[in-house]
């Protein structure tokens, strides 16, 4: 049973715990079997995001200023029709107490930045964005100097990419940037490895998935050279906030080990289910008056361990298409068939990029795709993009997380049309 309140007194904290001790004793009646939770020792702890500016403290004049030059200078690109900015930012102050003895508190703060600029012409508009990672941080991490460096940048290339050729479709090699791979792990991997979706709870609302706890240990979700590795201690991760919404601190783990399927998000419930002795911290909520819920981790995939730049990457490939950025997705309700756009798209020949191109997917399945990646750059070309949108639930809830990566390559996916 759950129920919440905002009236910090000793009535109406009372009041709360007695509503929840109904709604559970309803929800007893149509009880198939009894719920057991994982135990979690008590701890008496305190979190704070490192930060420097805490970004409410910024005059909202400086914040719309910095966008508004933006947008001008995106506009004052030949050809582009159309421009926009946004800034996310986020404070979240929690208290956690819970009857075993827990005594937690954190301040958890998000910057994130990002603009698009679009042109218009011959029946058809096309777009580029640019987008830096979101971060816990503070103000700090809005970087005017580079916002601004990159207008120009941007504006020409949504200017090429209106008059760009439409891509090829067929059966071809793709090397995909971290912002672009942020996005399709988030949706085959992270939602497919939340173990209540997995166990058939969310089945209703957003479906199920494909992984489900037969297949822990024994089946290979991806090639070897692929490791995910879930980590709600990352620092600046969009997830890491000290502790869950059942007292469990952030932890480290992998969901997939060298291509080898090894770990779920969970919560204290849905881990006795499966035999666990403790939930590794996945349970989330996005509000005082929201039930707490499996949420994806920090989840990345883990960087190349032999040394390949982005430049080397392209040139030992010798057709192609290299893919940046997010577009527009969709994927079934088991996590397993997909299909992806990007912002941007260029055609790879003879190992050297040879233009830009629109009108670009990809389809595959999860398990294919993910076995299809053969090389992944190393860590200096590591970037932790994430998802700062993340809707699960109902009534529905966002919540925010990382997902890293370096350039990779996926050999022989179908590309299809984006029209």
């Amino acid at each position: 049973g759950f129920a919440g309140t905002s009236t910090l007194t000793r009535e109406e904290a009372m009041a709360a715990a007695q509503r929840a001790v109904a709604i559970a004793k309803a929800s007893a009646t149509a009880l198939r079997k009894p719920v057991r939770i994982v135990p979690e020792a008590p701890r008496v702890e305190a979190f704070r995001t490192p930060f420097e500016i805490d970004p409410f403290t910024v005059p909202i004049e400086e914040k719309t200023g910095l966008l508004l030059e933006i947008n001008r200078r995106l506009l004052s690109v030949k050809g582009v029709s159309k421009a926009n900015g946004f800034m996310t930012l986020r404070k979240d102050e929690r208290v956690y107490l819970n009857t075993e003895g827990s005594d937690l508190s954190s301040i958890v703060v998000t910057s994130g930045v990002g603009y698009q600029a679009t042109a218009i012409g011959d029946g058809d508009a096309r777009s580029r964005s640019y987008m830096p990672p979101p971060l816990t941080k503070g103000y700090e991490h809005i970087n005017a100097d580079d916002l601004l460096a990159n207008t120009q940048r941007v504006g020409e290339q949504a200017v090429e990419h209106l008059h760009a050729p439409n891509g090829p479709q067929g059966i071809m090699d793709l090397i995909l940037d971290p912002q672009n791979l942020a996005l399709t792990i988030h949706e085959s991997v992270g939602h497919a490895t939340e173990l209540d979706r997995a166990l058939g709870y969310e089945e209703s609302l957003a479906g199920r998935s494909f992984a489900t706890p037969d297949k822990l240990h024994r089946f290979q979700y991806a090639s070897d050279v692929v490791s995910f590795v879930a980590d709600n201690t990352l620092p600046h991760g969009l997830a890491t906030h000290g502790f869950d919404d059942e007292g469990v601190p952030g932890q480290r783990w992998h969901i997939v080990d060298h291509g080898l399927f090894t770990g779920y998000s969970t919560s204290r419930e849905v881990a006795a289910e499966i035999g666990l002795e403790r939930s590794n911290g996945g349970c989330r909520a996005d509000h005082w008056g929201s039930i707490p819920i499996v949420r994806i981790p920090n989840l990345s995939l883990a960087p190349g361990a032999q040394p390949l730049s982005l430049e080397e990457l392209i040139s030992d490939t010798d057709e192609g298409i290299y893919i940046e950025g997010r577009g527009s997705f969709s994927i079934d309700q088991m996590r397993l068939n997909f299909q992806f756009g990007g912002d941007a798209f260029w055609l790879i020949k003879r190992g050297r990029l040879a233009g830009m191109l629109k009108n670009v997917t990809y389809q595959s399945t999860t398990p294919e795709f993910w076995n299809s990646c053969d090389a992944v750059c190393d860590a200096r070309f590591w970037i932790p993009d994430g998802v700062l949108n993340c809707g699960k639930g109902d009534p529905m809830q966002i919540a925010q997380m990382t997902h890293g990566a370096a350039p990779a390559r996926f050999r022989r996916i179908r590309v299809g049309a984006a029209r």
